[in-house]
């Protein structure tokens, strides 16, 4: 394999450190690009800005489509991947006065996409920020400040990504799933394994569903449902909770070392079977669970 610099490859280097220079020359480039995009963004990480909704689109019982207006139809620009910061004051019963409450939340809209930014959030009745949201009327405004940047991905810096997501831990996989797939000279192989509890609950499936007969080649998808309907007789998916067998079949190998990743973001009861959950400090922590288990080494997981 010859090294990205022309001054290297001229030189006897062994293979191994010829490889790993152009790893870590891509992943260079690909936090100067991601650099250069956040500040090309309608957001700053430096102030939170108020946007206004402008379209609500409700997709299950309990889940929504939020589109926010974003100044001067500029694009958010966000880098791939990335979150972004979501801000309210809110006045329970009993406090003194109103507290901030701040939340991340990934975009599901294109990072170009012009004078608009797309969330999908989960309204639980106890959540004090997506109850909010879920409760917001089209022309009511919500603070954001961004882009947070988590993991600077770069075409090609894999040959294979594993995806585990549960709930709206599919919003940080599909923002990655989508760059590879937009860009005709990454043939990175993608494949997602996505848990819900029930299908009703299973977010963007028509999108997904798309992805994946669109790029047969590049992008498989695995649903898991705890409670198929009718009993599962028709469901074509995993039952229950995932499980070492399911990673077994969908998940790139241990084996594959560097050439592959696998992406964790889900629930806290998923991530602590699966990965074991982030570090207080939201570093990524110890890696356990079942991918530990299955001898997947901790540079070979990314924790959202």
């Amino acid at each position: 394999m010859a090294c990205a610099s022309t001054l290297l490859s001229r030189l006897a280097f062994p293979a191994g450190l010829c490889a790993a220079y152009a790893a870590y020359n891509s992943f260079e480039n690909a936090l100067s690009a991601q650099a250069d995009a956040a500040k090309a963004s309608s957001l700053t990480p430096d102030a939170f800005t108020d946007l206004k909704l402008i379209k609500k689109e409700k997709l299950t019982h309990n889940s929504y489509k939020l589109r926010f207006e974003l100044p001067g139809g500029q694009p958010a620009n966000l880098p791939v991947a990335s979150c972004i910061l979501t801000k309210v004051m809110q006045q329970a019963p009993g406090d003194d006065k109103p507290k901030v409450i701040v939340r991340p939340y990934t975009p599901v809209s294109a990072p170009d996409a012009a004078g608009y930014l797309d969330l999908v959030i989960k309204a639980y009745a106890q959540g004090k920020m997506s109850k909010h949201m879920g409760d917001m009327k089209v022309g009511e405004s919500l603070a954001f400040k961004g882009p947070i940047l988590k993991y600077p991905y770069s075409a090609n810096i894999k040959k294979e990504i594993g995806m585990i997501a549960g709930g709206t831990g599919i919003t940080p996989m599909l923002q990655v799933a989508d760059a590879i797939l937009a860009n005709p000279t990454d043939k990175t192989r993608v494949s997602l394994l996505f848990a819900n509890v029930s299908e009703a609950d299973i977010l963007l499936k028509d999108k997904i569903d798309a992805m994946a007969a669109a790029h047969p080649d590049r992008f498989k998808v695995y649903y898991v449902v705890d409670k198929p309907r009718w009993g599962g007789i028709f469901w074509k998916g995993g039952v229950g909770y995932v499980t070492r067998d399911m990673l077994a079949a969908h998940m790139p190998a241990a084996a594959s070392g560097s050439d592959a990743l696998v992406m964790v973001c889900g629930p806290p009861g998923m991530m602590a079977a699966v990965s074991g959950d982030k570090a207080p400090d939201k570093t990524q922590g110890e890696l356990t669970g079942l991918l530990k288990a299955m001898g997947y080494a901790q540079e070979q997981v990314y924790k959202f």
